[in-house]
């Protein structure tokens, strides 16, 4: 049996480990409620447990020189790649604990990696005008600007916007309204912002669609890219294009969620308010959020430097 990237219904001739494989990465995709999650677990977990014949093989010895070792890529791995490596096959070894298919973990003998946080970096007003600015006024163009402005005026994740689909969104009167899947399975609903609303269904209309009209499953994204919409990697190629057009540092489609926040906060919003709008699990991990993004201001050192004559 192929190594799998996908979780998959095991079947007979499927070995235990690789069963139990496929058990955790299902309740890894069930418990995330992220598709892209489950497949980079995959892609770690699967070559590296195929030389072993059981689990239980498995040494602190052999996690240290795989966490460790050169990848495809042909280079070193960053520390940030070593603590990932170590942190999936820990999580993988933890489900087996819990189900009682062994009792110890092999990476509890390891040192994780001190990983440097990168700074995280959110685009101001300016730059969104910028990046907006250079969006060509095409059937392609119209569908990748509504997609930025719902990205930039929910703050949802990447796959919840790329993944609406037609039954997703529900008006009220003048209010258009979107459901989605968050992070960890979390489920919400609310307002869709108007200007994102309209440049929807502008898009949609490009495509000869009518919300009313479509099929629940249908996608929103159809416009210039068929039935089944526009996948994330495509529109990441196009969106690191606009960048460079706009004169922007390249990055990942996640800086339209920093984004999100950062205009969020700029335009007076509370922690609160921001911690809420992000579905963050707490106050302190928005806190940490907006301070990576703002940075802290030392309100103290005019104060020192004057006492020192400087």
């Amino acid at each position: 049996m192929g190594p799998q990237l996908l979780p998959a219904t095991a079947s007979d001739d499927s070995s235990g480990w690789q069963q139990t494989v496929m058990a955790f990465l299902a309740e890894k995709e069930r418990r995330s409620g992220s598709h892209r999650t489950v497949k980079g677990y995959a892609r770690m977990l699967w070559p590296f447990l195929a030389g072993f014949g059981s689990p239980a093989q498995v040494t602190p010895a052999h996690v240290l020189a795989w966490a460790h070792g050169i990848g495809l890529s042909g280079r070193e791995p960053s520390s940030a790649t070593v603590g990932a490596r170590i942190a999936c096959l820990s999580s993988y070894y933890r489900f087996l604990i819990r189900m009682q298919v062994t009792t110890a973990n092999p990476c509890d003998a390891l040192e994780r990696p001190k990983s440097v946080q990168s700074v995280a970096r959110g685009l101001g007003a300016d730059e969104v005008r910028r990046l907006l600015a250079v969006v060509p006024d095409t059937i392609p163009g119209r569908r990748d600007r509504a997609l930025l402005l719902c990205f930039v005026l929910t703050g949802r994740r990447r796959s919840e916007v790329i993944g609406l689909t037609a039954g997703d969104l529900s008006l009220e009167g003048d209010v258009a309204f979107y459901r989605y899947r968050g992070k960890g399975g979390k489920v919400g609903r609310r307002e869709l912002p108007r200007p994102a609303y309209e440049a929807l269904c502008a898009t949609l209309g490009d495509a000869g669609l009518a919300l009313a009209d479509m099929d629940a499953s249908a996608s929103l994204w159809q416009a210039g890219a068929g039935g089944r919409g526009i996948t994330g990697s495509t529109f990441y190629s196009r969106f690191r294009r606009y960048l460079r057009a706009a004169g922007l540092p390249p990055s990942g489609l996640h800086i339209l969620r920093h984004s999100a926040a950062k205009l969020r906060r700029d335009a007076g919003a509370t922690i609160e308010a921001v911690s809420s709008f992000l579905d963050h699990s707490s106050l302190a991990v928005t806190s940490v959020y907006l301070r990576r993004l703002e940075g802290e201001t030392d309100r103290t050192w005019p104060d020192v430097a004057a006492a020192i004559g400087v």
